[in-house]
């Protein structure tokens, strides 16, 4: 019989094995964090010129996460609201004309007393010797007088106009890339930004036969036709689909129809016009309409409300106008200066603040645009 020593110290304890479910619940942890990191590591590797900011709003408002991303912006807003009173800085400044302005009668401000070239028209771009693309400068209101919105109007009897896909939004393959490739660079006029996510857009994407999304009858759209042309207008109503339509791109509804500001212009309900942030929002906006006499306007800047867009561009002569992206991250209108080397213009970018770099068409983009080409 064997006596036990009991100064020997107790023998260590069998090593328990973890429970079935905490196996379970640890490699389930582990697959979220390896799929979270290469979602996300996707989203940031992306081509294009996406802020890293961007990417990742976009990442989340594609992940069910669009509140989170909402109450950050507005979070933002709230912390820091657009400056009142001041004037521009002088970086801003400079695109305003200084000299030989155009016999064109220019915008009035809306601020006074006005700005030196304030509201007057200069040429970006000639065709011919003609003046196709134009640009004039004012501040947005009688408050917010150190920001300058641009405003860019465009001759359809020069150019034609084009709509573009984003490998994002709206996603998929189409027959038109999602960029400006090297070989479409000759005779390019100008580029501009797409509306919102077709989640958000109320409305749909239509290209060359294809729609993502649904076209929604009374939607807000840019209507791209055959011959290069474009119109503006509520569809099924000015606009609608025929043989000669080969894009549609609806956002919303009609800033302004037959030169009447939209009656619910100052409705702070999101989905009227944007889930980002309300329409009283003072905020970077874009949008484009169409004159009495065809002439396309486009218009962006910062510190701006629905309103505020809607009357800049009705005082543009619009008599339809839709809203576009209302994302800093997003907005951006160029134009090409064609000296030196006609089949690689150079971009150059409506307003110094841009967040957006002039050659972002250059490269891949995610998000849908127009291209401007010359006649």
């Amino acid at each position: 019989m064997s006596v036990t020593d009991p100064s020997a110290p107790d023998p260590a304890p069998a090593r328990r094995r973890p429970r079935p479910v905490v196996r379970l619940l640890l490699v389930g942890l582990l697959a979220g964090a390896v799929w979270l990191a290469i979602s996300v590591g996707q989203a940031l590797l992306a081509p294009g010129t996406d802020s890293t900011a961007a990417r990742l709003a976009g990442w989340a408002r594609g992940h069910g996460l669009g509140v989170v991303v909402l109450s950050l912006e507005k979070l933002q807003y709230h912390l820091h609201p657009p400056a009142v009173g001041g004037a521009p800085p002088p970086s801003v400044l400079k695109v305003l004309p200084t000299g030989g302005h155009s016999h064109v009668p220019g915008l009035r401000p809306f601020a006074r007393p006005a700005l030196p070239g304030e509201g007057d028209w200069r040429t970006l771009v000639r065709v011919h010797g003609r003046p196709a693309v134009r640009a004039a400068y004012l501040r947005p209101d009688s408050r917010h007088t150190s920001y300058l919105t641009g405003v860019a109007w465009m001759d359809p009897r020069l150019l034609s106009f084009a709509l573009h896909p984003g490998y994002q939004e709206p996603g998929g393959t189409w027959p038109v890339p999602d960029w400006v490739a090297p070989a479409d660079r000759r005779g390019l006029a100008a580029t501009w930004n797409g509306g919102f996510r077709l989640a958000d857009a109320h409305g749909g994407f239509y290209l060359d036969g294809r729609t993502a999304g649904t076209l929604v009858d009374g939607a807000a759209s840019e209507v791209f036709y055959r011959d290069g042309s474009m119109a503006i207008g509520s569809w099924n109503h000015e606009v609608t689909m025929t043989p000669d339509v080969v894009g549609v791109r609806q956002n919303l509804g009609l800033l302004i129809d037959h030169a009447t500001i939209a009656p619910n212009i100052d409705a702070s309900h999101l989905f009227d016009w944007g889930l980002t942030l309300g329409g009283a929002y003072y905020i970077f906006r874009s949008g484009v309409g169409v004159t009495r006499q065809g002439d396309l306007v486009y218009a962006s800047g910062d510190a701006l409300s629905v309103a505020d867009l809607a009357h800049i561009l009705r005082r543009a002569g619009c008599v339809r106008a839709m809203e576009l992206d209302i994302n800093p991250a997003w907005i951006s209108f160029m134009s090409y200066q064609r000296a030196g080397n006609p089949a690689q213009p150079q971009p150059v970018s409506l307003l110094p603040d841009y967040q957006r770099p002039a050659n972002r068409y250059y490269t891949h983009t995610s998000r849908d645009f127009v291209a401007v080409h010359v006649r």
